[in-house]
Formats: structure tokens, sequence, C-alpha cells
């Protein structure tokens, strides 16, 4: 446990607004209940390269509407953590 006390506690350098999400696995459960969703809705995959599409279909679409639309943290918060001090998002850019 002494090992790995520094990646334990990796969280605390993130500000504190921050710990809440980085604990959290909502956002991976609402991607997994959705993929399932869609899943149901089709049945039967003819093949594995049709699931990669639905998946990598949803991961595209999950994040393009977190991206614009919905911020997991705000970009004020994330401009403190990161060496870029203008963090800017190219489709709200005005």
């Amino acid at each position: 446990m002494d090992a790995s006390r520094d990646d334990v506690l990796a969280y605390m350098a993130f500000p504190r607004e921050h710990w809440a999400q980085i604990a959290s696995t909502n956002p991976l459960e609402q991607v997994n209940r959705e993929i399932k969703r869609r899943a149901d809705v089709i049945g039967i995959f003819p093949n594995d390269e049709a699931i990669i599409r639905l998946v990598g279909a949803l991961m595209l679409e999950t994040n393009d509407e977190w991206a614009v639309a919905r911020r997991y943290m705000s970009l004020e918060s994330l401009a403190r953590v990161t060496d870029t001090p203008n963090v800017r998002l190219p489709a709200a850019a005005s």
C-alpha cells in the first residue's frame, strides 16, 4: 500500500472542485447504458465490425456532446491544471 500511495492520492493535484468528477464513474456508466440500449434495439450483430462501428459512433457522439454542449469540468478550472492558459473550443470560438 505504501508503494501505491502516490497513485492513490494523484487526484489531490487537481483543483478541489474536480475531485468528485475524478472519483465518479457516472460518465462511463452512462455510456455503457447507452451502448446496451442501442445494442438491444439491433438485437444480433452480423459481425465484430458492426459492433465496433456502433460503439465507435456512440463514442464520437458522446465526445462531441461533452466537448460542446455539456462540460464535465469547467474550462476555467481546467485552465488551472494545464500549461496552456487560454483554453478555447474551436466550435465555441467567435
